[in-house]
């Protein structure tokens, strides 16, 4: 069974477009250090329907199973990526969402 990993961000209004790509970025570089990744979508929403309630970040990590995403979450990249994106979120971690879905193939 696969694992989405949904994460939604509110950064604070300081925080520049460069420096979410940078975050974003290193984000990617975690896909190929961590087996059971299978892919790795993240940007900022489009969405027609703007109710987004400050959201408008985010990203979506695919794993091949829960083990992937435990491997991912205790992966020391991983924990300092999230250190840095509590940082820049509003509210450190008020400011962020997460929401893993089981999604069967």
């Amino acid at each position: 069974m696969m694992i989405r990993h949904i994460v939604l961000i509110r950064f604070r209004t300081d925080v520049s477009e460069a420096q979410i790509a940078e975050m974003f970025a290193e984000l990617e570089e975690i896909r190929t250090k961590i087996s059971g990744v299978l892919a790795i979508t993240s940007g900022r929403s489009e969405s027609p329907e703007k109710i987004e309630r400050g959201y408008r970040h985010g990203f979506v990590v695919d794993f091949d199973g829960w083990a992937a995403l435990a491997a991912y979450q205790t992966h020391p990249d991983h924990k300092a990526l999230g250190a840095k994106l509590v940082a820049h979120a509003e509210g450190g971690l008020d400011g962020i969402l997460v929401f893993d879905l089981p999604v069967n193939e």
